[in-house]
């Protein structure tokens, strides 16, 4: 339920340059589809969302066909 909670929270809230294009979840995994220079500044508004700062998101990116974590250049 609190999932569901930040769910509608982070979405509501998003600016509308972060608001992805997809957003799918099933218990705490998340798929979202955004534009690429959007992912860091999403990420921070996901974690941003929670103030009891105990859920952390994290974000990978396809690159070459592989999914990696972390942040890119």
């Amino acid at each position: 339920m609190y999932m569901e909670f930040l769910e509608q929270k982070t979405l509501t809230t998003s600016p509308e340059e972060y608001k992805p294009k997809l957003w799918k979840r099933y218990v705490d995994d998340i798929l979202e589809v955004l534009k690429r220079d959007a992912v860091e500044g999403f990420t921070e508004h996901l974690n941003s969302i929670d103030e009891t700062g105990s859920i952390k998101f994290t974000y990978e990116m396809e690159h070459k066909g592989s999914l990696r974590s972390g942040t890119f250049s």
